[in-house]
């Protein structure tokens, strides 16, 4: 299926059953060098609207945290799914991000008329999906979706910490910031870490000499 991208001032034009059933689309977590990339799919109730939603990126910490439980309990349902770092390192971060979303939709306990997702692209489904560039400004229910995904990987990226704290996932989440490098530096790559990502394929090639 071939995605439409659509500018700001160009918006899809929505049925009223296709805004009832439309489910939007987010993913979180593709530039990392370590940790799943996370994708969520949100089907909001009308009757139960939610306010401030934005791209994830433009809101506080402590903002996304409450929207994501605001999120959760108004929704008319949604699904969070995630690729994990051997996917990513056999299909390639694209391929897993797809693979992420589609589980998502997959996942949702109704099944949409219609898919929008951010970005684009869109995963193969036998669902009707657009791809709607900077659509986590402009739909809410994608909004919704990159919030969700959002706070889901950077839970993930608490659990990394725990379990590795000398690379400080719980402040980078996993970016490649200079922290971040200089750990990989130090000690290597973790079991988390994609090595298909040329800065921990750097370190592991430097660790196995």
């Amino acid at each position: 299926m071939q995605s439409k991208k659509f500018s700001k001032l160009e918006q899809p034009l929505l049925q009223w059953n296709d805004v009832a059933l439309m489910a939007g689309v987010d993913e979180a977590g593709r530039g990392p060098l370590a940790g799943p990339v996370v994708a969520a799919a949100v089907m909001l109730d009308e009757l139960h609207p939610i306010k401030g939603l934005a791209d994830s990126k433009l809101l506080t910490a402590l903002r996304r945290e409450r929207l994501f439980d605001e999120i959760r309990s108004k929704a008319l349902c949604f699904s969070i799914a995630q690729a994990s770092v051997e996917e990513i390192d056999t299909l390639n971060i694209l391929q897993a991000t797809m693979l992420a979303m589609r589980r998502a939709v997959l996942g949702l306990r109704l099944k949409p008329k219609l898919v929008l997702v951010d970005g684009n692209r869109i995963p193969v489904m036998q669902i009707r999906a657009e791809a709607i560039v900077k659509g986590d400004t402009l739909i809410p229910a994608i909004s919704a979706a990159s919030i969700l995904a959002k706070v889901w990987r950077d839970r993930s990226c608490l659990e990394l910490d725990l379990q590795y704290p000398q690379y400080g996932f719980a402040r980078h989440k996993g970016y490649g910031t200079a922290q971040h490098l200089a750990a990989l530096k130090e000690y290597g790559p973790c079991a988390q870490h994609r090595r298909s990502f040329a800065p921990v394929r750097d370190a592991l090639a430097r660790h196995s000499s």
